[in-house]
């Protein structure tokens, strides 16, 4: 399983998100300091959810790291965030 797809996994079944969109953006830092060969170590996801209706951004952060607290402590050197509930969604 990629990193990509455990990812995936892993945010689905935490928020069973309305929308989820996982963009893998290693290419973008090739040859920079913490970014692998082979690349699956800087990635952008969105994620719509009900369950972040009423959070703040930065629950809304700290939530989605700890679901994905394994790949932040191994695989995974920087992760963009775009959390929101469904009225914010556009």
């Amino acid at each position: 399983m990629t990193v990509a797809e455990r990812i995936d996994a892993k945010l689905t079944a935490a928020f069973r998100p309305l929308e989820l969109e996982i963009v893998d953006q290693s290419h973008l830092h090739k040859g920079h300091a913490g970014a692998p060969e082979g690349g699956e170590s800087h990635f952008r996801v969105r994620v719509v959810a009900e369950l972040f209706d009423g959070m703040s951004r930065v629950d809304r952060q700290r939530k989605v790291n700890e679901a994905l607290r394994e790949e932040l402590a191994g695989p995974v050197h920087a992760l963009s965030v775009e959390a929101l509930a469904p009225d914010e969604a556009r």
